[in-house]
């Protein structure tokens, strides 16, 4: 049997007859029904993390009772590792971040990380042993340095976390492959002194079925994108929790107003029922753009767009999630980050030439409607963007190789097998 913990703070039995109801905590601090991150505004997410906390004791004493093989546990949740550890049970870290987060973000220990200032956060670790941009910029470091370094009092720190969970598991299984991260994989299984499996980037395919044609949202989507010159419009989406300031959506909107190119823009004007900062486009601006451009505020089939032949491009924050499912259709990538892991990730695709980063000031993060327009043409039908249109041709065919991604899950699975805990020891 296996035990996965989520990041949403439920835990359940996986690969036996009969899951077990999730285990849950309830905060007053938090709004009613939050789950996940994305459930809540940025400034209690720290609340969150105290509800996840709270499941230690109730996951003992689940453990006890049940003793798993294996636990499979995300980084939020830095004492499970010890915990399963006492009773005898292995654990895996499970990241859905890729091997260069989990590389910049996690020192061989504790006690070596020197970072103190956003200015250590905007450059490459010193335990990195091989040549890479990846880093934050400066904007992005000072808005992340607090909540990541533990520089808030009384607060356990997303380094700390990360550092927990990788000292503490007997496996790093990385959502990644060799071909992408090879570099990435070594330095992990180098510092943490363990291995490090890549399972594949596990991309979702769109179903296509008979109900689509029954399908309302979807049918206007499909018949807009039908009629649009193959290649030429930008899909516009920054997932489920980015949310851009009232600066940036405005600059966003009229940069893609100014590009000329059409656009499908996904657009959450707020994190959550509780958050009540609603950001909103500049006045005008949907009749001005009506026809070339298009505008949703609910929820589209993220997979079914990007797999249309008229999409050529892929405005994004930079999620990693999301680009796995941008590549799988070999959509070049417009990046635009706005915080945690996005801005490493932005710097590993721009350094592996799948992504073009939007120009910003170093210092504020600020950018202008005239980057955003330059970026999209180029991304999306200028010369100069022809290396980011072919490698994402060449990135498709290997996430889209359904037996060899199919190869790392096997991978995974059997080590997994050959490794479980020992039914009877304690």
């Amino acid at each position: 049997m296996l035990l996965n913990l989520d990041q949403s703070g439920r835990f359940y039995r996986h690969l036996t007859p009969h899951p077990s109801d999730p285990i849950e905590v309830s905060f007053d601090n938090l709004p009613q029904d939050s789950e996940a991150t994305s459930d809540v505004p940025l400034k209690d997410v720290a609340f969150l993390e105290d509800a996840y906390d709270a499941l230690h004791d109730s996951l003992a004493h689940f453990l006890q009772s049940s003793l798993p093989d294996w636990i499979l546990c995300d980084f939020a949740a830095y004492w499970v590792p010890p915990l399963a550890r006492r009773l005898n049970v292995p654990s895996c870290f499970f990241s859905i971040f890729t091997a260069a987060t989990l590389g910049f973000m996690s020192p061989p220990s504790a006690e070596e990380d020197y970072r103190r200032v956003p200015e250590d956060l905007a450059a490459t670790p010193k335990w990195v042993n091989f040549p890479t941009t990846v880093a934050y910029r400066y904007f992005e470091a000072s808005k992340i340095g607090p909540p990541c370094l533990g520089w808030e009092p009384h607060k356990v720190g997303v380094i700390n976390r990360f550092h927990g969970t990788l000292r503490g598991c007997d496996l790093i299984a990385v959502r990644t492959f060799k071909e992408f991260e090879a570099e990435w994989l070594k330095l992990l299984e180098r510092i943490h002194l363990k291995p490090a499996l890549p399972v594949g980037v596990l991309a979702p395919k769109p179903q296509e079925g008979p109900e689509d044609d029954d399908d309302a949202s979807w049918r206007s989507i499909k018949d807009w994108l039908d009629n649009q010159t193959k290649g030429s419009v930008v899909y516009v989406a920054f997932g489920s929790e980015a949310k851009p300031s009232q600066e940036e959506l405005t600059e966003i909107a009229l940069g893609l107003e100014l590009s000329g190119v059409p656009f499908f823009w996904v657009l959450r004007k707020r994190r959550g029922s509780a958050d009540t900062e609603v950001v909103e486009l500049p006045e005008g601006f949907e009749e001005r753009v009506k026809g070339r451009g298009v505008v949703s505020t609910g929820w589209v089939p993220q997979l079914k767009i990007l797999a249309h032949d008229s999409v050529g491009g892929f405005l994004t924050h930079s999620g990693w999630s999301s680009v796995v499912e941008a590549l799988q259709f070999e959509k070049a990538l417009v990046l635009l980050t706005f915080y945690a892991d996005q801005g490493l990730n932005a710097k590993l695709f721009q350094e592996q030439k799948i992504g073009y980063l939007i120009p910003r000031e170093e210092r504020d993060g600020s950018f202008t409607r005239t980057a955003v327009a330059e970026s999209v043409r180029v991304v999306i039908k200028e010369e100069e963007g022809k290396i980011y249109r072919d490698k994402a041709k060449e990135m498709r065919a290997v996430i889209g190789d359904v037996n060899q991604q199919s190869e790392y899950v096997d991978n995974f699975l059997d080590y997994l097998g050959g490794h479980k805990r020992h039914h009877g020891d304690h």
